[in-house]
């Protein structure tokens, strides 16, 4: 946790003034009780009420700095920690944008959701708590006891006896709580995991009648979170009262010895009344340290996965020094690639070589699973290759800066991803320079206009989040519209027009030509139809190229090609 107070450096004139205010209210909270001990001594038992009103003002002015110290430390306490939890999020944010798909396959999104929200608030509840109490704290304990000792010595023996009693009280209770502490992150991980499956999964489980399964996966999920905290609180349940008993004791014990002392004439009313008092001061001093000490372990938890993920280092970096020597613009070659999963038994991909070039449509083609999506990913550097080169104009993508490598490209993904925001807004994602004639156009070409017109409020009609109130082929035309509105010299299309109608995707590919004639562009596809009129058809079985060529050549010598267009045309339209 202390690695995460780095980030505290912004606010060290914030820090310094709690740590000045606390002070003083807690100068200014030990001086009440001699100041009460006073009215009592010199005021009430001499009847001189002009005494009593003296040190009542000041008093009174004492305890009103006091609380105005404990505002402006509050103030600052509170300003800093939402400082240092909005810079960790920034900071886990921006590094989580920075890792390739494997470090989110091994995190998972559920539980990057979690160190980003809950996590970072332990944080900060704590970091407000720390500059307050542990601030607060050892001063009123301390001069607690100190003052306590000059009102009287021989009465502190009790504080002896009481502080240690308390201390191990407060051990015994804080090591049962810690470790459940620690457990309830998991299990808040493991409640958001399911819940965020049930929510993004909903169409699946109600078509597959699976609700009630569901609900009792959550019902699990939501009982384990829940005894874990009924736990603590039994726990919780069980300190206050041991704690009460403990101070209930010592005032007791302070009353009868002190009273005692008073019959002897050792000691007056108005330093047994102080005495109390410091000894509930040192009293709830030590109970705000043991909610610390308490409250501690639960944040150290979170601040160990949130520097899990500080450190998790991307598989995916730039180099030091970037290539930018170019050669022509769109050119897209394979050389002898190989590409495995972590884990996997098999490659994914197995020696695949072709050339792509601007002014052509490469279409890839395959059963699902032999490795058409993953060949996607690998032009883009959403993974890097094992062995062999991916190029881009020439020069190796693992030796150009990420961001000039996907300025270069525009991706339509398998899955269509829209964002909240108007559909305008969502096209212009591809280029924030674009201006609205470049936005319709590219909508014109995606086969997108027509539907957007009869949209409420045409462009400027607000799409839900994730897309909810569009269709399967409206979010593909859009997402193919961001593409085309960035104007890049490689188009990749990975299996986008699916949703589509035979009529929409002949037209969408007729418009598609003529846009893209001097850009390269890589066509992934099912539907032979879809791919058939490519310059180029790569047939991929199991990872591995089984041919490469035009419809008519590959009809004659590729045998896998040849079963993926029977099962899909007829004898007259493959004649």
């Amino acid at each position: 946790m202390l690695r995460l107070y780095k980030f505290l450096k912004p606010f060290t004139a914030m820090v310094i003034g709690v740590v000045i205010f606390v002070a003083c209210q807690a100068i200014g909270d030990l001086y009440l009780p001699t100041l009460m001990s006073d009215i009592i001594n010199d005021g009430v038992m001499q009847g001189d009420t002009s005494k009593i009103f003296h040190i009542g003002g000041v008093m009174l002015l004492v305890a009103l700095g006091a609380v105005i110290c404990s505002v402006l430390a509050s103030l600052l306490s509170s300003k800093a920690a939402a400082g240092l939890g909005e810079i960790i999020r920034s900071k886990v944010f921006r590094k989580v944008e920075s890792f390739s798909l494997h470090e989110f396959d091994k995190l998972g999104t559920a539980t990057l959701i979690t160190r980003t929200t809950n996590d970072i608030t332990q944080i900060q509840t704590v970091t407000v708590m720390i500059m307050r109490m542990m601030i607060n704290a050892p001063i009123m304990c301390v001069g607690g006891i100190i003052m306590a000792y000059r009102k009287d010595g021989s009465l502190t023996w009790v504080l002896g006896v009481s502080i240690p009693a308390l201390i191990v009280v407060i051990a015994i209770l804080a090591t049962r709580m810690m470790p459940l502490f620690k457990q309830v992150q998991v299990k808040i991980d493991r409640i958001n995991l399911v819940l965020r499956e049930k929510l993004t999964g909903i169409r699946v489980i109600r078509a597959f009648n699976t609700v009630a399964k569901e609900t009792e996966r959550f019902k699990e999920a939501n009982t384990d979170l829940t005894e874990n905290y009924i736990k603590v609180n039994r726990i919780m349940a069980f300190m206050m009262p041991s704690i009460m008993l403990i101070m209930n004791f010592t005032s007791l014990a302070i009353l009868w010895f002190g009273g005692l002392r008073i019959s002897e004439g050792s000691m007056d009313l108005g330093a047994l009344s102080a005495f109390t008092q410091y000894a509930m001061q040192i009293m709830f001093s030590m109970i705000m340290l043991a909610m610390m000490f308490i409250m501690v372990p639960r944040a150290q938890a979170a601040a160990v996965r949130i520097n899990e993920v500080l450190d998790t280092v991307p598989e995916i970096t730039d180099q030091e020094t970037v290539r930018e020597d170019f050669e022509g613009k769109g050119y897209v070659e394979f050389k002898d690639v190989s590409f495995s999963y972590h884990g996997a038994e098999e490659p994914a991909l197995r020696n695949i070589s072709f050339a792509a070039k601007p002014g052509e449509i490469t279409a890839i083609i395959g059963s699902t699973g032999s490795g058409k999506s993953t060949l996607i990913n690998l032009i883009t550097r959403f993974y890097d290759v094992q062995s062999g080169n991916v190029l881009v104009d020439g020069v190796d993508v693992r030796e150009i800066s990420q961001e000039a490598l996907r300025s270069k490209i525009g991706f339509v993904p398998q899955k269509a991803v829209l964002f909240s925001g108007t559909i305008a807004e969502n096209i212009k994602f591809g280029n924030d320079n674009a201006t609205d004639e470049e936005i319709k156009h590219a909508a014109e070409v995606a086969q997108a206009a027509d539907f957007i017109a009869t949209m409420d409020g045409g462009y400027d009609h607000e799409i839900a989040q994730g897309g909810t109130n569009v269709s399967g082929g409206q979010k593909q035309r859009l997402s193919i519209a961001r593409a085309l509105v960035r104007r890049p010299e490689i188009y990749i299309f990975d299996d986008s027009f699916s949703a589509l109608d035979f009529k929409t995707d002949a037209k969408l590919r007729a418009a598609l030509k003529k846009e893209t004639q001097e850009s390269t562009v890589i066509l992934v596809a099912q539907r032979v139809g879809t791919v058939m009129d490519a310059d180029r058809i790569i047939v991929l079985d199991e990872g591995s190229v089984v041919g490469m060529g035009t419809h008519k050549e590959l009809l004659q010598t590729c045998d896998v090609y040849r079963e993926i267009v029977s099962s899909q045309l007829s004898e007259e339209e493959i004649a």
